[in-house]
C-alpha cells in the first residue's frame, strides 16, 4: 500500500492531501480565497498566486500532522502540473518538486482535469474503464470516453464559455455574488424555471459540442428588460444550462456506446439540479450514474493525490524538468472544435 501526497494550487484554492492506493483519505486540508476574491466579483490570478506561495507548505504540513506521518513514510509527490492559472500552478508544482527532491521521492505531475476524471474512482473503488465523463467546471466542459489512467477520447468539448463560466458570468449579471455557482443556485431554488424564454444553444444538434456564450447574452438581454426577477433570471438560466447538458450527454451515450457508467465529475457536477437531471438521463439509458460526493467535485488535493496514485501503479513518474502548464488537453489527439473560444 502507497501513501500519496497531492498538492493542488490551479485556481483559488491551496490543498494538500494524503490517500493511499486502496483509497483511503488520511488527510485533507484547503484553504480558499473567496474573501480575497469577492471584491472583484471573480478571481484575481496575481492575489490567487500569493496565497498560493503562503499557504502551500503549512497545508502540507497539517495534512502530515493530520494523519500523523512524516514525509519519509510518504511514497511519491503528486501536484497539479495543469491547466490553470500558470501563477498558482508553478507554486504548487515547485513546492511538489521542492519536497519530491528533499525527500527523495518520485514526482507525479497531475492533470488538474484527470483528477477530476479519476476521482469518481476514489469515491467509488467499483468503476471500471471504459465510462462516459461529463467533466463540468469554470474552465472546460467537456464529454470524454475515460478508457483508463492516462488514456481519453474527447467527444465533445466547449466551442465558447464552459457551463461553470456562464454561471459566474450569470452571478454577476444578477449581482448575485461571489462564488457565482453556488450563488446563482441557491437563487434558483426560489425562482421560476419557466418564467424567462431562454434559448438552448445546440441542443438537438448533431454538432456535438457545447455553447453557453449566447445563453449568457440571452441573460443580459433579459435582465435588462427590467420584465424579470434575479431569482426567476436565475432559475431560467440554470434550467437552460441542465437541458443543455442533458441534451449533449444524451448523444454522446448513444454514440459512445459499450461504457459502464455515465459519470459527472468538475465543480459543476456539485449543482444538485444538474446531478439530478443526469442522473434521470443514466436511468433512462440503463446505464449506473456516478458522481464524487459534493465536497470532492470542487478543486481538492484528494483528487491529485488518488490520480498520483493512480499513475504511480502503472510506473508512470516524472523527471524535475516537468513544465508547469496553463492548457493541458487530456486527448491531445482530438480534432479542433469550431469556435475562437474553444477550450481542450
Amino acid at each position: 500500500m502507497a501513501v500519496i501526497l497531492g498538492i493542488e494550487s490551479s485556481c483559488d484554492e491551496t490543498a494538500a492531501a494524503l490517500v493511499t492506493s486502496d483509497g483511503r483519505i488520511l488527510a485533507h486540508k484547503l484553504a480558499g480565497q473567496e474573501a480575497a476574491h469577492r471584491p472583484f466579483g471573480g478571481v484575481v490570478p496575481e492575489l490567487a498566486a500569493r496565497a498560493h506561495v503562503e499557504m502551500a507548505i503549512p497545508l502540507v504540513e497539517a495534512a502530515l500532522a493530520e494523519a500523523n506521518i512524516g514525509l519519509a513514510d510518504v511514497d511519491a509527490i503528486a501536484a497539479t502540473a495543469g491547466p490553470g492559472l500558470i501563477g498558482g500552478v508553478m507554486v504548487g508544482l515547485m513546492t511538489g518538486k521542492g519536497l519530491a527532491h528533499a525527500s527523495g521521492k518520485p514526482l507525479i505531475a497531475v492533470n488538474h482535469l484527470e483528477g477530476h476524471a479519476l476521482s469518481p474512482r476514489l469515491a467509488d473503488p467499483s468503476l471500471a474503464f471504459p465510462y462516459l465523463l461529463l467533466l463540468v467546471s469554470g474552465g472546460h466542459c467537456q464529454l470524454l470516453l475515460v478508457q483508463g489512467v492516462g488514456d481519453y477520447r474527447r467527444l465533445a468539448t466547449t466551442i465558447d464559455d464552459a457551463a461553470g463560466e456562464a454561471f459566474d458570468k450569470t452571478a454577476k449579471l444578477l449581482n448575485l455574488g461571489f462564488p457565482g455557482g453556488p450563488a446563482v443556485e441557491a437563487a434558483a431554488r426560489i425562482g421560476n424555471p419557466a418564467a424567462v424564454p431562454l434559448p438552448r444553444p445546440l441542443m438537438g444538434s448533431t454538432d456535438p459540442h457545447f455553447s453557453f456564450a449566447g445563453l449568457k447574452s440571452a441573460v443580459l438581454r433579459a435582465r435588462d428588460s427590467g420584465r424579470y426577477r434575479a431569482e426567476d433570471l436565475a432559475a431560467s438560466f440554470q434550467q437552460a444550462v441542465v437541458d443543455c447538458l442533458v441534451d449533449r450527454t444524451k448523444r454522446a451515450v448513444d454514440v459512445a456506446g459499450g461504457v459502464t457508467a455515465l459519470v459527472v465529475a468538475g465543480g459543476v457536477a456539485a449543482n444538485e439540479a444538474i446531478r439530478g437531471a443526469l442522473a434521470g438521463l443514466a436511468e433512462r439509458s440503463g446505464l449506473p450514474f456516478a458522481a464524487p460526493p459534493l465536497w470532492l467535485c470542487t478543486d481538492n488535493g484528494a483528487m491529485i493525490a488518488w490520480a498520483g496514485a493512480e499513475r504511480l501503479a502503472l510506473g508512470l513518474v516524472d523527471d524535475m524538468d516537468v513544465p508547469a502548464r496553463a492548457r493541458w488537453p487530456l486527448d491531445p489527439r482530438a480534432e479542433k472544435a469550431r469556435g475562437a473560444g474553444v477550450k481542450g
